[in-house]
């Protein structure tokens, strides 16, 4: 049998799917090739990505070569997936999670505390912009689109004085040694599903189904449930300033959260956790990211999110 997997064309989509290609054939001795697609998101380099104004805008297209069997599976940055899934898909396998904090690349080995005032900062996360304002409302915070190489060009013939990347993209392409500093949960949390690879199947496949099951991470898929499951109560999509990330900690599952407004000057935040014996229960991760949603909601995250939902 020869899996066809589906990927956007990026440097970083590629070293994605050739690593789901590789532990395919290792895990289960299986070849494959890879079909290199463009999406949405890949078209349309210029802003925000909610701009677009699209739900799932860099897997749609990954999706229509699902049904129409250009690909038999696709491979996806867990953060880009939307909450409603189709139900013409399935997602068997959940890799075991890299590093999901954001870091800073800055020219002059600068940290962001270090930053002087008014610094350019270069992202187009949303996320990322609100929580960056709450901690320091003088930053410059400027549009900033592209590839991983495309975004660390710009900050290198000045475009910024830094610019704020996922940990995980830049260790997968070797470049850990551009990053100046790991930020902090304290200072901004992570998006949802963040460093996490997710494999997609058609859902009436169960030869693949089974077949991409076998690679899944137990504790990863938990820690995204309970992200997922939260950013679901509420009702927000990956273009919407909600971080959040669930772990283990010293024994025991931690879920934090918070909702910013654009300019940072309104942030609610909150944490819940649970016992190992209670993480034993399946439902145990969606219980608790559900009632965090509704937690942070009742100190005022809904007010914010509508705010921003009036505006756009």
């Amino acid at each position: 049998m020869t899996a066809r997997i589906g990927s956007r064309g990026s440097r970083l989509a590629l070293w994605q799917a050739e690593y789901v290609r590789e532990r395919l054939a290792q895990s289960c001795g299986v070849e494959s090739e890879i079909v290199v697609l463009k999406t949405s998101g890949d078209r349309f380099l210029e802003g925000a990505v909610g701009d677009l104004g699209l739900k799932g805008v860099f897997i749609k297209e990954l999706e229509e070569a699902l049904l129409d069997g250009r690909a038999d599976l696709a491979v996806h940055s867990m953060k880009d997936v939307p909450t409603e899934l189709d139900s013409r898909f399935s997602f068997p396998a959940v890799l075991a999670r890299e590093d999901p904090r954001d870091c800073l690349v800055s020219r002059a080995g600068a940290t962001l505390a270090s930053l002087p005032e008014g610094a350019r900062i270069g992202t187009s996360s949303v996320r990322r912009e609100a929580q960056l304002r709450h901690y320091r409302p003088d930053l410059q915070i400027l549009p900033l689109r592209g590839n991983v190489d495309t975004r660390l060009a710009k900050l290198d013939r000045g475009d910024f004085d830094a610019i704020v990347l996922a940990k995980a993209g830049l260790d997968r392409l070797g470049l850990s040694a551009r990053i100046t500093e790991v930020i902090g949960a304290e200072i901004l949390l992570p998006a949802v599903g963040q460093g996490a690879l997710a494999i997609e199947t058609r859902a009436g496949d169960p030869k693949f189904c089974r077949l991409v099951a076998t690679l899944a991470d137990v504790e990863t898929r938990a820690a995204i449930n309970a992200e997922r499951a939260l950013l679901a109560e509420l009702e927000g999509g990956c273009s919407v300033p909600v971080g959040a990330w669930a772990r283990n900690v010293d024994g025991r599952f931690l879920l934090e959260a918070c909702v910013a407004s654009p300019d940072g000057t309104e942030y609610v935040r909150r944490s819940t956790q649970a016992t190992k014996e209670q993480m034993e229960d399946r439902s145990t991760p969606l219980e608790l990211g559900r009632q965090l949603g509704r937690e942070l909601i009742e100190a005022g995250a809904d007010r914010i999110l509508r705010q921003i939902e009036r505006k756009g």
